[in-house]
């Protein structure tokens, strides 16, 4: 490894670390799940819902229409059967008798189109999960058809996250949704016990239907930000698990911690500016590809990762639809070739960007910033708060930028990034060719979807839209006494997924 990549490793090695947010004492017993999350609750107004972290919140209280089995295929849940129609415009839905939310209130089709409704009309993150339902038609007291404005290969898998998620209706839009949620998922929010921010207690709903998919009596989440806060009250028996890094593997092994991973994240540069609009020279597609052959991938992985995550060139997980496995090696680590490129599209000589400084990634940014320079491309920090951060990138105020995003359905990631209104496509550049590909892979079924949604791939990673790196393992560590299964596609597992190791 080179001088230069070296002393990037040693600052990235120096990154500090939040302090932790100070938990209650709790019991933690066998009939007691207790987990430490890395963030504090947002919200438990449906509207308002978020995976990622958050999923292990609201998951207790609200039961979904559909639940995703660990490989993310859609299973029936409150929605016992579901069907499409020929076209896939309409997807039929028959609704479990018997269940009631836990002001009483009967959970059937009128429930159902107003949660939907109000899902799809609110402000919140998810609500696009079903932006695509144009109207939900009440069949009887237990069946509905969802009408779709246009096939919608998400759909399935949305129901069975925010866009499925079922309130009492009685608690739409009102205040106290935020924080007193009622709906008629396996366990109560004990607002007794409970404090916002320090801890989130639930005890068992005994009138849920399924109440064996949920061996624990009481659930217990506890914020807690700081990592090293997190590996202790692990070891010292105060939690049963937690999410961790590969930098703590060797200490949790040691304290005969169970390490569980997935792949979910992948991390890179996201080039917004493919119009050239701000930075001429990003418009070319060729000085897009060199940025992806300048990076060393591969000892990114070894000295960022320590070995536990795996070189990408396209920003799909390998269970994708869209993944190509004739892709694999597209961008192989090549200065030489990443220099050519430059010199043939006429910036031999480099440019200047400007790119986001922030806390959570400025550690990154000796790496990023002495690769790029060996291309003669200078970069202008500007430090952003790490509260404005999210903001400033979806608002399009940089040509080019360092992100972790999150790879889960083909669908989702399409939606969160290739279309021209696509939050991630932070410059909203309109690609027709890319447009139809989109839709040729919206409108196909079966083996035909699976290689249309690999063409858009193809041309999104072909023509540069991004530089990414790795796919990072995220690490999530158990007791001895608790076993879990990683949720593909999500950073934590489900609240289903655990269970007594014995």
């Amino acid at each position: 490894m080179k001088t230069f990549m070296r002393s990037a490793f040693v600052a990235v090695s120096l990154m500090t670390l939040n302090l932790a947010v100070p938990a209650l004492a709790q019991d933690d017993d066998a009939t007691t799940l207790s987990l430490a999350s890395t963030v504090d609750n947002n919200s438990f107004d449906v509207g308002a819902l978020q995976i990622g972290h958050r999923v292990q919140y609201w998951m207790p209280v609200f039961d979904t229409l559909l639940v995703l089995d660990p490989q993310m295929v859609a299973q029936p849940n409150l929605a016992t059967e579901f069907t499409y129609n020929d076209d896939n415009t309409v997807l039929n839905l028959k609704l479990r008798e018997g269940v009631t939310f836990t002001d009483g209130a009967a959970f059937n089709a009128e429930a159902v189109k107003a949660n939907i409704e109000y899902i799809r009309d609110a402000a919140g993150q998810n609500s696009y999960m079903v932006g695509s339902v144009k109207d939900v038609e009440i069949v009887s007291d237990y069946e509905v058809n969802l009408v779709l404005n246009a096939p919608d290969p998400g759909l399935l898998g949305y129901l069975g996250m925010v866009g499925g998620a079922m309130a009492s209706p009685a608690t739409l839009g009102t205040e106290a949704s935020a924080t007193t949620p009622v709906g008629s998922g396996a366990y109560v929010l004990d607002a007794t016990e409970t404090v916002a921010g320090r801890q989130y207690v639930y005890t068992r709903n005994a009138d849920y239907w399924n109440k064996d998919a949920y061996p624990f009596e009481k659930m217990v989440i506890i914020p807690m930000n700081d990592l090293s806060a997190r590996l202790n009250a692990l070891k010292s028996g105060q939690i049963d698990a937690a999410a961790a890094d590969a930098k703590s593997i060797a200490e949790a092994e040691g304290a005969g911690l169970t390490v569980n991973a997935t792949q979910v994240d992948w991390q890179g540069l996201i080039i917004a500016d493919r119009e050239g609009k701000v930075v001429p020279a990003l418009a070319d597609v060729r000085v897009r590809q060199a940025l992806n052959f300048a990076f060393d991938k591969e000892a990114l992985v070894k000295h960022l990762l320590l070995d536990r995550g795996a070189v990408i060139d396209q920003p799909f997980n390998l269970q994708s639809q869209a993944f190509d496995e004739t892709l694999v090696g597209t961008y192989s680590y090549n200065i030489d070739k990443a220099r050519e490129l430059m010199k043939e599209a006429g910036f031999e000589n480099g440019f200047t960007v400007k790119m986001p400084s922030t806390p959570g990634f400025a550690s990154y940014e000796p790496i990023i910033e002495q690769t790029l320079n060996q291309l003669n491309i200078t970069i202008e920090w500007e430090k952003v708060a790490a509260n404005a951060f999210i903001a400033d990138l979806l608002a399009g105020k940089y040509p080019l930028f360092l992100m972790s995003l999150a790879s889960q359905t083909a669908w989702m990631d399409f939606r969160r990034f290739a279309f021209a209104e696509s939050p991630w496509n932070t410059s909203h550049v309109d690609d027709p060719a890319l447009d139809d590909l989109l839709t040729a892979a919206q409108l196909a079924t079966g083996e035909a979807q699976d290689e249309a949604m690999k063409a858009a791939n193809r041309y999104i990673t072909e023509n540069a839209f991004f530089a990414p790196w790795f796919m990072v393992d995220a690490i999530y560590l158990t007791d001895a006494d608790t076993k879990v299964e990683m949720q593909n596609q999500n950073i934590v597992p489900w609240p289903r997924n655990f269970a007594p190791a014995n």
